[in-house]
């Protein structure tokens, strides 16, 4: 009995030393263990599984971090580099109507050449001025919603009148692409807690990412309707393009659809739509299928 006790010990040993050298693979064979020895054995087998899954998550938020530094600063860097190119040109266009202060001898047509161009470049400097404020913006927002800093005003809502009303301010954004929308709602009134301004953002992250990225001349599918006690809000969409991505990856930070960069956009429209409905304590999924594209924003329904 003594032989045996002093056996399972040095399992248990061996054990312990191959995780404190940082083999988190190694595990203890528990079968031929007994009572507490079993139990401790099973922990440390346990521990380890918590240690591999503690450095995978650290290697992903450290992999996340240094692409948020990358796609930041890409998407920082061509609305810049235009800013800087386009103010160039309005100073040589500035420089051709006058020289030191004199005002150069130019005919009629070409004054109204050099002032249209500057009022061109002017639009796009303040085009790609917006483009940079809204990523701004974007970035703030999605760090005070998962920081737990966002202030948060529940209000008893009616989400029919609102999804209507979300719907009404892109049909003509809509009808441009030739997208055609399809409202579904309860005769009766759907009523949720939430913060009327953050609810907003998340309809028009979402039919703004719809707007973007749908195929045209499809159909887009809004609803709404009561599910054992919640409020289930979905937004249906035919993608342009074939979604390459799971759908977990397109909640990830500046995850587009298809992974080339060329798209319009910088990715954190779904990840700020799902950040806001947890700080409402909402429930955010997605769901992918080929072209297909379902997003579910779920609330408690209320009285």
């Amino acid at each position: 009995m003594i032989l045996y006790l002093v056996l399972m010990m040095k399992t248990l040993f061996k054990g312990g030393s191959e995780l404190a050298a940082g083999n988190t693979e190694y595990r203890i064979n528990v079968k031929p263990l007994i009572g507490e020895y079993r139990k401790h054995g099973e922990n440390l087998n346990n521990l380890s599984d918590g240690i591999t899954k503690a450095v995978e998550e650290r290697m992903k938020s450290e992999r996340m971090k240094t692409e948020l530094i990358t796609n930041v600063s890409h998407d920082i860097k061509t609305p810049l580099t235009s800013i800087i190119n386009y103010s160039d040109l309005i100073g040589r266009e500035t420089k051709a109507l006058s020289e030191d202060g004199v005002s150069v001898v130019l005919t009629e047509e070409e004054k109204a050449a050099h002032l249209s161009n500057i009022t061109e470049y002017s639009d796009v400097l303040y085009r790609q001025s917006e483009k940079i404020r809204h990523l701004v913006e974007d970035l703030v927002e999605i760090s005070k919603a998962n920081s737990g800093n966002a202030e948060v005003n529940l209000e008893n809502i009616e989400i029919g009148t609102m999804l209507s009303q979300a719907a009404g301010e892109y049909e003509e954004r809509f009808e441009e692409k030739g997208l055609s929308t399809v409202l579904s709602l309860p005769e009766e009134e759907l009523r949720i807690m939430a913060d009327r301004r953050k609810l907003w953002r998340i309809m028009d992250n979402l039919l703004q990412n719809i707007y973007k990225y749908s195929h045209p001349e499809t159909r887009v599918f809004l609803s709404a309707e009561a599910v054992k006690g919640n409020v289930e809000i979905t937004f249906r969409n035919t993608s342009a393009q074939l979604i390459d991505v799971k759908a977990e990856e397109l909640l990830e930070r500046f995850t587009r659809g298809e992974k080339s960069r060329h798209e319009e956009g910088n990715g954190l429209g779904l990840a700020i739509a799902k950040s806001l409905t947890e700080v409402q304590n909402g429930e955010f999924r997605i769901a992918v299928d080929g072209d297909l594209f379902k997003v579910v924003v779920i609330f408690k329904q209320s009285v």
